[in-house]
């Protein structure tokens, strides 16, 4: 694509790395920003031509797909494969296991990945890709279910299909009409639709999503939680309900975490005192002599189960304005207690 946009600015021909260098230095930044808008505007009718192309055909790719007992196999040559590749990866990531294949080596020795319980998915904007068409013989002793992605209804991989879905365009964005631009783009946007159907019919959840997406901070937004997190046992900054201020105090400056829960006899949390309710007690008096928890404490606080998603307690600092949060169980119990910094360390915020 780049390329084709130095063709058009030129119309010479390929030039040195200087001349186009020099060349491009010179052109108005009008012309440049015209020919960007020009290949948006080609590659967006494009994709709208594609509504119309959402037919039965559509729905029976679907369908195939669905029933699928093994992979699906995705496969095409050159920027098709590159499009193969990325449509495969978001099927596999959206709950319909799949993987691609070069059909250039798949006729060297890979055709022995894909088993009779497959369904393959070929993508060739001609219809005519010379290592697909050799592997078709296979595909057919094999009796896979073939679903073609091309530009071309009367192409022989559209006629050798089960299904064909055509996502032909009128025209590349490239100005030569050679660079793969717009075909790949339309081919990339039906993929995602045939991806996102199947999602939906399926009822595939965040939480699904979550299983295939463990690492980053995707996975740990959508699988940690609480209980993974807080800090438990003597690390759990905790007075009983007759303590005075100054043993209060020192269990906040041991425990580092700004906060401490105060619970009954049954270790009920009953409260929280935090560093803030420190700071509008001295805005009345100065004399901690004498001051007694019970009385300082805010009632009931804000708390959150263990077995929340540790980006719900998130917002609900956020939301709360609050750096800290004490656990509990569903008999109210303290189980733990958790701050903004854990969050942050675990890479959830």
């Amino acid at each position: 694509m780049f390329y084709c946009l130095l063709f058009s600015l030129t119309r010479d021909g390929f030039l040195s790395n200087q001349q186009v260098g020099d060349n491009l230095m010179n052109k108005d930044n009008e012309k440049i920003m015209s020919v960007g808008q020009k290949v948006i505007e080609i590659e967006s009718i494009a994709v709208n031509t594609l509504r119309e192309r959402i037919d039965e055909s559509f729905v029976e790719a679907c369908k195939i797909m669905m029933k699928c007992e093994g992979r699906i196999i995705v496969t095409g040559m050159g920027k098709s494969g590159h499009v193969g590749s990325k449509i495969a990866a978001t099927l596999a990531s959206t709950g319909t296991p799949a993987f691609f294949v070069h059909p250039g080596e798949a006729s060297h020795g890979d055709l022995g990945m894909i088993t009779s319980a497959d369904v393959i998915l070929a993508l060739s904007n001609s219809g005519e890709t010379n290592e697909i068409l050799t592997i078709l013989p296979l595909i057919k002793r094999l009796n896979i279910s073939l679903i073609a992605m091309s530009g071309n209804n009367d192409s022989t991989l559209a006629k050798e299909s089960h299904v064909h879905l055509n996502v032909g365009v009128e025209k590349e964005a490239c100005p030569l009409d050679l660079a793969p631009t717009a075909s790949t783009t339309s081919a990339l946007v039906m993929g995602d639709a045939l991806a996102i159907a199947l999602l939906e019919v399926k009822g595939f959840t965040s939480e699904d999503f979550a299983l295939s997406h463990p690492g980053g901070s995707l996975g740990k937004r959508l699988l940690l939680r609480v209980s993974d997190l807080m800090h438990t046992g003597n690390r759990i900054p905790i007075v009983n309900s007759n303590a005075s201020l100054r043993e209060t105090l020192l269990e906040m400056t041991n425990k580092g975490l700004g906060m401490t829960a105060i619970v009954d006899s049954k270790h009920k949390l009953l409260g929280v005192f935090t560093d803030g309710d420190l700071r509008r007690f001295f805005d009345k008096q100065d004399d901690l002599k004498g001051a007694m928890i019970i009385d300082l404490m805010t009632s009931g606080g804000i708390r959150i189960e263990s077995n929340k998603l540790a980006a719900e307690a998130l917002k609900l600092m956020e939301d709360k304005k609050i750096s800290a949060l004490l656990v509990v169980n569903e008999e109210n119990m303290l189980v733990g207690a958790l701050n903004m910094h854990d969050l942050l360390q675990a890479g959830v915020a």
